[in-house]
């Protein structure tokens, strides 16, 4: 008897960490897609474009994702109001990026309208809530 109880524990402790890990529960979910593509689907979905450009070697790009990305407030008004494009700034379309939005510093934070136009931009950390009030700038 004791051994069903702890099984059945076990199984729904596993199930609740594989419902995290696909971002369906919380935090941001990505746009599977580049640039032009986050574009189009802005347009058709008529929606601004959240913009996150990185490095993987930049540690307050990681602790963003690991931190701010992942909390639950963050993901529920990002998902709802924007197409959210992670770049990361040392590939070959980031270096075109880079160049043509003037990016000088990891992690940078853009919201762009249906046309690529930079709405308001930012750079380096920011908490849950701060991130939250960055996209209120755009979207109430």
């Amino acid at each position: 008897m004791k051994v069903s109880k702890l099984f059945l524990i076990f199984i729904a402790l596993v199930i609740i960490s594989f419902k995290n890990r696909d971002g369906s529960k919380s935090g941001i979910i990505f746009f599977k897609g580049n640039y032009i593509e986050a574009i189009k689907k802005a347009k058709v979905d008529e929606k601004y474009i959240f913009m996150y450009v990185y490095a993987k070697w930049c540690s307050n790009c990681k602790k963003l994702k690991k931190i701010s990305f992942k909390d639950a407030a963050v993901g529920n008004y990002y998902n709802a109001n924007f197409i959210n494009l992670q770049i990361d700034g040392e590939s070959e379309e980031g270096k075109i990026l880079i160049n043509k939005f003037q990016i000088t510093q990891y992690p940078t934070l853009l919201i762009l309208d249906q046309k690529g136009n930079v709405l308001t931009k930012s750079r380096g950390f920011m908490k849950p809530y701060i991130l939250i009030n960055f996209g209120r700038r755009i979207v109430p």
